[in-house]
């Protein structure tokens, strides 16, 4: 998300409105009417509209526009069949994606140039494949490689359309080829074929001539990459084989334009409605920071790049001219809108700072009202522990500091040379977050102003800021239903079997009552000494007495359970049994026994589990501690149960988890060459370590208001790892209860110790 400043500086004689950009030389200028020439007489694009042939009224001219109910009526006698309706609703509309990108490499070149391609290009494209002839033994990460088993050159091209027509030809009106040796301008292909009518047969790039030149027809070049619309891929396809046979030639673009020609006469085309195909070819010892031509600018693909450092150089080349580029049309947009400003019932007055940004936003209720946070260079007035006051450190900290530094670079730069600022000390800093605009800053600065005959003096001077949000971007993601069957997970040792009662109470109420699509599975943890005596007295006969119980008041559900014997209880271990136990699509919630389970957050559980995607990490509501919160008992029996959510999303337990099977035994296979090295490591980890390590998934953590645990002060094992154990023993000391509770307890204490 990129993220814009804009700059506000209060001053008696002379109002300053700055746009600022942190990272970035940008300066928007508050302009009136006659600043900026940008008016332009704007004609009658379209003309005079004559009336549609035929009859106003339903004529056969207008038949076509006119929208035609049609009834509809179910016969009785024949029998109701069901619908079906596809999963999105571009299948259903019959709505392709726009573009597929191809890039033909080579065993040589995969892992440099090939990977410099995947890295400055590759995220702007919809779906990127690298074609090639054999695979090397180390294939990139991320990369989706098609290896055809022949490196020769035309067999290469021969299989590779063959391979884009059979697989995707009916998902993707375009297909754009090009070599590893070519940079693309990604944002400026988007561009091109957004504007380029699908349905037609259309061969676009550099037009070359053939071998000899004496025919007139031209193939394009594949160093400067080609687009191939889907209609002329089709009809391509029944004559791929024959091309392969009878077409002799060393180079694939030239066999394949020739294949073109031959059974489509078509030829490669440079320019299309109106739309021209831009390259240019890079000299051997060419420096793009020195190329400052129009057809360099405008290029869309650059060629031959030699090495991956050059594809890298050309990339950030292009990305600053993209990027100044951007920073022009907006400011030509912002002087376009100033000047139309005037021409509203509010007038200039009514135009809204800064320019283009959506207005703040305005509380209806007391409510609403956003605050203000205060900070100064040190510290800053609001933390999240309810302190007056705490250190500005980490992100917040440099958040100030770019701030500050910004502010001074764009005063400097608006004032230059009649004045040069200084700063000496910020006085005052207010900063909120404001939804509909972004971050808002005012800051109250203490200048030293030099004038250029060396006269100096201090002033102040209050300057607002703001950090705009920027266009949001949508991520696809695999498709997920809230139907999947939910396998919760509840691990159980002799010390947590008190709290098992109030588990199940909560799972019969949320899951069974309501028929949630939930199963229960319990794991009775035993050490070695219970284990031994479970034929005479068993631990957890009084847990298998509730579940019977349960079981007995829903006939069709049944609650089964597994016994372990272990004196260490490792996540990963007791994970290990219940994989085993279960088909590999399963959907796993490892749950503890102080967890409330609620329907929303199974909802959220399936939602954010992918399988093969994304494995989610739910950080649950801790509540406080009762006896310091409510340590007067006459104050504690006033208040219902469910009143009670005084607490803290506690950040430092990974015991709830959503994940697959498959994703989990994936995990396990890859740990298993480290374990036999090291025989303790299942004791030293938890199941979230095991995926952060081992997945190669999106280990999803987020905050879960639907997950809410009551107080309870957890027994540390110290036989698990360091970390495991320091994040127990923190949980528990910062779950006891918030700052201010814990001060008016310890005011209390001292008070009664005093009389």
């Amino acid at each position: 998300m990129r993220l814009s400043s804009f700059l506000a500086v209060s001053r008696p004689a002379l109002p300053l409105i700055l746009g600022l950009s942190l990272g970035c030389s940008l300066s928007l200028l508050m302009v009136s009417w006659t600043q900026g020439d940008t008016y332009d007489s704007c004609g009658d694009e379209l003309g005079n509209r004559g009336d549609p042939p035929g009859d106003q009224r339903g004529g056969p001219g207008i038949e076509d526009f006119q929208p035609r109910i049609i009834p509809y009526h179910k016969d009785p006698n024949k029998p109701h069949k069901k619908v079906l309706r596809t999963r999105y609703i571009h299948t259903e509309l019959g709505i392709r994606e726009r573009l597929l990108v191809g890039v033909l490499t080579s065993r040589a070149t995969l892992n440099t140039l090939a990977v410099a391609v995947n890295r400055t290009v590759a995220h702007h494209f919809h779906r990127t494949f690298f074609f090639t002839g054999l695979r090397s033994s180390k294939v990139p990460h991320g990369m989706k490689v098609v290896a055809h088993g022949d490196d020769r050159p035309v067999w290469l091209m021969y299989e590779t359309v063959r391979y884009l027509h059979q697989h995707y030809g009916l998902d993707y009106d375009w297909f754009f080829l090009a070599q590893d040796d070519t940079y693309i301008q990604a944002e400026r292909l988007v561009e091109l074929v957004g504007h380029l009518s699908t349905g037609q047969d259309l061969y676009m790039g550099r037009s070359e001539e053939f071998i000899g030149g004496e025919e007139r027809a031209r193939y394009c070049h594949g160093g400067y990459g080609y687009l191939l619309s889907r209609s002329l891929l089709a009809r391509l396809q029944p004559h791929l084989d024959t091309c392969h046979n009878d077409i002799l030639s060393v180079r694939p673009d030239e066999w394949l334009g020739r294949c073109i020609i031959d059974y489509l006469s078509l030829s490669c085309v440079e320019v299309h409605q109106d739309m021209t195909y831009r390259y240019f070819e890079l000299g051997k010892k060419a420096d793009p920071e020195r190329e400052d031509s129009a057809q360099f600018k405008n290029a869309f693909t650059v060629h031959p790049v030699s090495e991956p450092s050059l594809m890298y150089r050309l990339h950030k080349r292009f990305s600053q001219i993209e990027l100044d580029w951007t920073y022009l049309q907006i400011q030509q947009l912002q002087v376009q809108i100033n000047n139309l400003s005037e021409l509203t019932p509010e007038g200039k007055v009514g135009a809204i700072w800064p320019i283009g940004v959506n207005p703040p936003f305005m509380p209806k209720t007391r409510f609403e009202v956003i605050n203000w946070e205060y900070f100064t260079k040190e510290h800053i007035y609001s933390c999240s522990d309810s302190a007056p006051k705490c250190k500005l450190c980490g992100a917040n900290w440099a958040d100030v500091s770019a701030v500050l530094e910004t502010a001074m670079e764009h005063l400097n730069e608006r004032y230059q040379p009649q004045l040069r600022f200084k700063k000496r000390r910020l006085l005052n800093g207010y900063r909120r977050f404001d939804p509909t605009r972004g971050m808002e800053y005012v800051l109250d600065l203490a200048l030293e102003a030099f004038t250029q005959k060396g006269h100096s003096q201090v002033i102040a001077k209050r300057v607002s800021l703001l950090r705009p949000l920027s266009t949001i971007e949508i991520i696809p993601m695999p498709y997920v239903t809230e139907a999947t069957r939910v396998q919760v997970i509840l691990p159980v040792t002799a010390r947590e079997q008190d709290f098992v009662g109030n588990f199940l109470d909560m799972y019969v109420m949320n899951m069974l009552d309501t028929h949630d699509n939930v199963l229960l599975t319990f794991l009775f943890v035993y050490d070695p000494f219970d284990a031994q005596r479970v034929s005479q007295s068993d631990v957890f006969a009084g847990i298998k007495a509730m579940i019977g119980e349960v079981e007995k008041r829903y006939g069709d559900v049944r609650i089964p359970w597994i016994s372990v014997k272990t004196e260490v209880p490792s996540q990963v271990k007791l994970m290990d049994i219940i994989s085993k136990k279960h088909p590999v699509d399963t959907l796993f919630f490892l749950a503890s026994v102080w967890t409330e389970v609620h329907a929303d957050f199974l909802n959220r559980c399936r939602m954010n589990a992918i399988s093969n995607w994304q494995v989610f990490f739910p950080t649950h509501f801790q509540e406080f501690s009762q006896t310091i919160l409510y340590h007067d008992q006459q104050t504690l029996a006033s208040f219902p149960a469910e009143a009670l959510r005084d607490g803290r999303f506690d950040r430092h337990v990974f015991e709830e988890a959503c994940f697959y099977n498959a994703d989990y035994m994936a995990s396990r296979t890859k740990m298993a060459a480290d374990i036999l090295d090291n025989d303790e490591l299942l004791e030293s980890m938890d199941v979230y370590e095991i995926f952060v390590r081992y997945s190669g998934l999106h280990v999803f953590r987020a905050v879960e208001p639907a997950l809410v645990q009551k107080y309870v002060r957890r027994v540390c094992n110290p036989r698990f790892s360091e970390d495991i154990y320091h994040r127990c023993v923190l949980s528990n000391l910062e779950g006891l209860a918030s700052r201010s509770h814990l001060a008016m307890a310890l005011f209390e204490q001292e008070q009664a110790n005093s009389t």
